[in-house]
C-alpha cells in the first residue's frame, strides 16, 4: 500500500506522519523548530529539520523516504502552490523561500506545498467531520482564527494564494484592534485570545464575580475561564460566554451567507465545551443565516481530527 508523507510546519514543532490510502496515520515523528538568534527560525535550518522529521517518520514506517508516494507540506503564511515558494510567513520570518523545491531536491519525490490552515481543512474534508461533503468551510479558533475553504472538492486559494482569511473580515466597525492592522476583525473577538481578553476585562470590571477566583485556580486567563465560572452559576461569566457566542455566530453566519457550504466545521480548544457552546451557537447562527428557510441549510459541526488534521491534510494534498 502506498504511503504519503504529511508535514505540518509550526513555529514550535514540525509534525510528520506517514499516511496510507485510507487516510490513516501509520507512523509519526516530531522535531523542534529551533529559533535562530533573532528569535525566528533560520530558513535553511527549517529545511534540515523537515528533512529530519521526514526521515525519522519514514524509518518508523519501514520505508525509505525516496519510496514515499509523495510529500505534502502545510506551512504558515502565503504559500504559492504553483511555484512552491512560501511568499511570506510572519511567524517564521520567511520571505520568498523555495520550500517545495528544496524538499524535492532532498528526496526526489513529488512534493506539494499548501498553507497550514488549508491543509488542516483538507484533512477534515478527506477524513474528518467534513468527509463526504462537496463544499465545506473549516474554521479553527486558536490564537487567531484560521480557515480553509473547499469548493467542489478542491482547496480554494484565491488568485494570490491568500484566500480564506476569514479571521480578518470585520464584524465590529472601529472595534478591537487586530494584529493585521484593522479594527473589529472576527479574529479579535472569536479567537481563544479574544475570549480570554473579554474574560480578563470582565474580571477587572466586576470584582464581585468569581472570575478572578477561577483565574487564580487556573493560573492564567484562558478560553476556558468564563465557561468554568458560568458553570458555577456566575452571572458575569455567563454574560461573557453569551457575548462570545454572539460574535462567533455573527462571523459564522457571514461565512455561510457568502459560501453556503454543505458543512461548516469549527475546531480549537473552546470546542471542548461541547453542547455548552454548540447549542446556543447553532441557535444564534440559524437565526442569522439568509438560507434559514431553505430546504437545505449548512450543517454546523465540530472538527473531529484534532491536531492530526494538518498532517493528514498535508499528506493528501496530491488530491487537492
Amino acid at each position: 500500500m502506498a504511503l504519503y508523507i504529511g508535514v505540518d510546519v509550526g513555529g514550535t514543532n514540525i509534525a510528520c506522519g506517514a499516511v496510507n490510502e485510507n487516510c490513516e496515520i501509520v507512523a509519526r515523528s516530531k522535531v523542534k523548530t529551533n529559533p535562530g538568534g533573532s528569535g525566528f527560525p533560520v530558513y535553511k535550518e527549517v529545511v534540515g529539520q523537515i528533512e529530519t522529521a521526514v526521515r525519522q517518520c519514514c524509518e518508523a514506517a519501514g520505508i525509505a523516504p525516496e519510496k514515499a508516494a509523495s510529500i505534502g507540506i502545510g506551512c504558515p503564511g502565503i504559500c504559492n502552490s504553483d511555484t512552491g515558494f512560501v511568499e511570506f510567513a510572519s511567524n517564521l520570518n520567511f520571505v520568498n523561500v523555495p520550500l517545495r523545491l528544496d524538499i524535492e531536491k532532498a528526496f526526489g519525490v513529488p512534493v506539494y506545498l499548501e498553507n497550514d490552515a488549508n491543509a488542516a481543512a483538507f484533512g477534515e474534508f478527506c477524513a474528518g467531520a467534513a468527509k463526504g461533503a462537496k463544499n465545506a468551510v473549516i474554521i479553527t479558533l486558536g490564537t487567531g482564527v484560521g480557515a480553509g475553504i473547499i469548493i467542489d472538492g478542491k482547496i480554494y486559494r484565491g488568485s494570490n494564494y491568500a484566500g480564506g482569511e476569514i479571521g480578518h473580515t470585520v464584524i465590529e466597525v472601529d472595534g478591537e484592534p487586530c494584529s493585521c492592522g484593522r479594527r473589529g476583525c472576527f479574529e479579535a473577538y472569536s479567537s481563544a485570545t479574544g475570549l480570554a481578553r473579554m474574560t480578563k476585562r470582565a474580571a477587572d470590571e466586576h470584582p464581585e464575580s468569581i472570575l478572578k477566583d477561577v483565574i487564580k485556580e487556573e493560573g492564567k486567563v484562558s478560553a476556558r475561564t468564563a465557561y468554568t465560572a458560568m458553570k458555577r452559576g456566575d452571572a458575569v461569566g455567563k454574560a461573557v460566554t453569551e457575548r462570545y457566542v454572539k460574535y462567533l455566530a455573527c462571523g459564522i453566519a457571514n461565512v455561510i451567507n457568502t459560501f453556503q457550504p454543505d458543512i461548516l466545521c469549527i475546531g480549537g480548544g473552546v470546542c471542548n465545551e461541547g453542547d455548552t457552546l454548540m447549542i446556543p451557537l447553532q441557535k444564534a447562527v440559524r437565526e442569522q443565516i439568509y438560507s434559514r428557510n431553505s430546504s437545505k441549510t449548512t450543517k454546523l459541526s465540530v472538527c473531529s481530527l484534532g491536531n492530526d488534521a494538518g498532517v493528514i491534510g498535508a499528506a493528501m494534498l496530491f488530491k487537492g
